[in-house]
């Protein structure tokens, strides 16, 4: 079930939000944003300083029982994978570096203290196909002017034995998807790790657990590497890196003595040889990639091949007019923090232009039709018109 608003914005400012119905929990707004993280919070926070009072659904928290599909960021809680960061060197701004979770805090303080109302609760589904749009969550109705989607990306998973947060698997227990968040752990303290993979994410993720692991090896299920150059040679010139090419994993396994289950090791196959090996390890990360959170959309925005919502070149405006898309799920290039941020401040001032011209075209409307017809002036018929000649 949904959660709740939370009190501590849903009331914070009582005049952004007008009954659309009968209903009490039915809603309007001149602008309704989807998502959370850097680009949903910055595009609140200039929609709000356009005092277009926003409406924000950032999803739920990550023990809210919910499918995924119905989820805005799949079970991520809000703040999306900003919250996953354990330390941000790169926002422009915080000299020192700042924690994730800080500055999202602080990005979503900022909106609300300009008006946004925030609701922590997953949209089910959003109707495109009329104007105001609507925004179901599993409370409530929103009717929109305008929406935007700012639902970011996940990172994507394997399905192998042992793989899951099932009572067999070691999701969480040995099997992470962010090295940068969990590589740290004292679990994976001096200890052979390995990562799936290979991008540029990949070698990133190698290169970082080589500070914490005695060794990682990376698992690639192909013979060549995708990633960079710069990336390959930073790796395969690291004593403490191992690729093993055209390998892929088939199971994992482990300690499992109920809540203390912790990763023991991995059943690798290769896919030339067939061949199976074990190898032991204490943690594996996933790094294959990001899927962007567009599912709910149901296919009413155009996507591009792998998800990713498609924008007009130099804007957010989407396939439907009235609609803006910002940040990673719509970015498959950049996906950076401050880019994510720019891209929700664009969504924000393309929404407020849409919205101008839209009471324009309703001024114009309403003008042309309360202007009295002109009468048609009789023609003057000529001399001998409509006569024959004799």
């Amino acid at each position: 079930m949904a959660a709740t608003a939370s009190p501590t914005t849903a009331n914070s400012n009582s005049n952004s939000v007008s009954s659309a119905m009968d209903d009490p929990d039915s809603l309007k707004t001149r602008v309704c944003i989807i998502g959370n993280g850097p680009a949903a919070y910055t595009a609140a926070v200039y929609a709000a300083k356009a005092e277009l009072k926003p409406i924000l659904f950032e999803g739920c928290n990550a023990d809210d029982n919910a499918p995924d599909h119905l989820t805005i960021s799949s079970n991520i809680a809000p703040g999306g994978q900003l919250t996953t960061a354990p330390g941000v060197e790169d926002f422009p701004g915080f000299p020192e570096g700042i924690l994730g979770i800080e500055l999202d805090d602080r990005l979503r303080a900022q909106s609300i203290r300009f008006g946004t109302e925030i609701f922590t609760e997953k949209v089910t589904y959003a109707d495109f196909s009329v104007n105001p749009f609507k925004v179901f969550t599993a409370s409530r109705t929103v009717l929109a002017d305008s929406v935007i989607v700012a639902t970011g990306a996940v990172m994507k998973r394997l399905s192998f034995p042992g793989s899951d947060e099932g009572q067999n698997g070691f999701w969480n227990r040995g099997i992470s998807a962010c090295a940068v968040r969990d590589g740290a752990a004292p679990m994976f303290l001096d200890k052979p790790l390995a990562v799936v993979g290979g991008g540029d994410s990949a070698m990133e993720a190698a290169d970082f657990l080589t500070k914490y692991g005695s060794k990682v090896y990376i698992i690639h299920r192909r013979d060549a590497l995708r990633a960079s150059k710069v990336m390959q040679s930073r790796v395969l010139n690291n004593p403490k890196i191992e690729v093993l090419w055209n390998t892929v994993v088939r199971k994992a396994y482990g300690a499992n003595n109920g809540e203390t289950r912790a990763l023991e090791g991995l059943e690798l196959q290769n896919v030339v040889s067939q061949e199976t090996s074990d190898l032991k390890v204490s943690g594996l990360f996933l790094a294959i990639g990001q899927e962007p959170s567009t599912e709910f959309l149901g296919g009413q925005l155009e996507l591009d091949p792998d998800g990713y919502i498609l924008t007009k070149p130099g804007t957010t405006v989407t396939s439907v007019r009235g609609v803006f898309a910002a940040g990673y799920a719509q970015d498959k290039k950049y996906r950076q923090a401050v880019t994510a941020a720019g891209s929700g401040c664009m969504a924000a001032f393309d929404a407020e232009q849409y919205l101008q011209e839209m009471e324009t075209e309703k001024e114009n409307s309403l003008l042309m039709s309360s202007q009295p017809k002109k009468a048609r002036r009789p023609r003057k018929r000529r001399r001998g018109a409509g006569t024959m000649k004799r």
